[in-house]
């Protein structure tokens, strides 16, 4: 064999190839963490603002079911984030119109003081000329960005050379096709809807025999009475409470409406993995417990997917570790000790029983008053409002 006659250079080369192997491995990851970061976005504004439109709310129920179910059947919680890739394209797009957008709004305010200044006049027109012309060049370059990949480079600069060249050829629209049509065939629209109809039906089955001795009691007139009915109905809340979000999960693990009712198997999965299941409890139950403050006030129509977003973020995290609850439970065998079981039985009382009481306080704190009862946002549409 030769010798090699430039071994430095050859080094050289070597160390500038890893070095810039280096630097593209590092932008790669961040593009990763940036679309990680905007499709998170994505999910909870996207189940915010659905959250606020009455029957179209079960969609954001059942993406939430889908997630308990996707990480108690894997044990991972990635698993829970569906479609975090194209709710990131959304995001992306959302993003970069809204900002095109804003030379568009300024001409158009201009535009309008012009008019009211000077109805008629030189100034007037050539603004309304100008806005029409920028609303065609942005419109066409946002239809243009989209179709080639949504990406932030798309958006930034429109490539008119390579869309001098695209003019003599065909338009290639079958990849982007293909990408709308398997986002949407991820994201599973209907199956999201029947998830969350069925999740609310069963959840609201459970709820309704408690809520409605609160209600009955409310309306007795008799102090004691009342407090010994009121009495009744908390501590029944307290024994559906401390089931249903369990109950929820399991339902949604098996697409079945009797999983609603399987008693037995949520008893047994709790004497696999007790504390991770009281953690769960805990957790579900406390993010609930500051939402019924935003139930004081009543929200405009306008801006009712404001606190629907705060509703969202307290929601999906519990959700998320109640099917890790249920994972660890699967891949137990065995019981685990008495001591685990009853020290998670007796920190769950004080838990439930907190949880109750501010379910029983809420009829007097809530805008729509006993009925607001019904608005139980742990288990049913994630919304401060009667959203259905």
């Amino acid at each position: 064999m030769l010798p090699d006659p430039h071994p430095q250079m050859n080094k050289e080369s070597c160390a500038t190839g890893a070095s810039l192997s280096l630097v593209r491995r590092f932008f790669l990851r961040l593009d990763q963490a940036g679309d990680i970061t905007l499709g998170f976005v994505g999910i909870i504004f996207s189940l915010a603002v659905v959250s606020a439109i009455p029957i179209l709310n079960l969609l954001s129920l059942g993406y939430l079911l889908e997630a308990s179910a996707r990480v108690g059947k894997s044990g991972r919680f990635r698993d829970g984030f569906i479609g975090i890739r194209p709710f990131a394209v959304g995001a992306r797009i959302v993003i970069a119109c809204w900002l095109w957008v804003l030379p568009i709004r300024l001409i158009d305010s201009y535009r309008r003081d012009a008019e009211l200044i000077a109805p008629g006049s030189d100034r007037a027109l050539s603004l309304r000329i100008t806005l029409i012309v920028l609303i065609l060049l942005i419109g066409a370059h946002l239809i243009r960005a989209c179709l080639r990949g949504g990406k932030w480079r798309h958006f930034i600069w429109p490539a008119p050379l390579h869309f001098l060249r695209e003019l003599g050829g065909e338009l290639e629209i079958t990849p982007r096709y293909a990408f709308v049509q398997s986002f949407f065939r991820e994201l599973r629209l209907w199956h999201f809807f029947r998830l969350g109809a069925l999740g609310f039906i069963g959840a609201f089955l459970w709820l309704l025999p408690p809520v409605l001795i609160l209600l009955f009691a409310a309306s007795i007139d008799n102090s004691g009475l009342a407090t010994l009915i009121s009495l009744l109905g908390s501590l029944l809340l307290g024994l559906v409470v401390l089931y249903l979000p369990f109950l929820q999960t399991s339902f949604a693990m098996s697409g079945k409406f009797r999983g609603f009712f399987s008693l037995a198997t949520t008893r047994d999965r709790f004497l696999r993995a007790p504390l991770a299941f009281w953690l769960a409890l805990f957790i579900t139950l406390l993010f609930a417990l500051p939402l019924y403050l935003l139930k004081i006030e009543l929200t405009p129509n306008e801006v009712a997917w404001l606190p629907n977003l705060v509703f969202v973020l307290f929601i999906f995290p519990a959700r998320l570790l109640l099917g890790w609850a249920v994972s660890r439970a699967e891949r137990q065998t065995l019981p685990r000790s008495r001591t685990s079981r009853w020290l998670a039985r007796l920190a769950a009382a004080p838990v439930v029983a907190i949880y109750a009481f501010a379910v029983w306080l809420s009829q007097y704190l809530s805008w729509h008053g006993s009925l607001g009862l019904f608005e139980q946002h742990a288990f049913l549409v994630p919304a401060p409002l009667l959203g259905l």
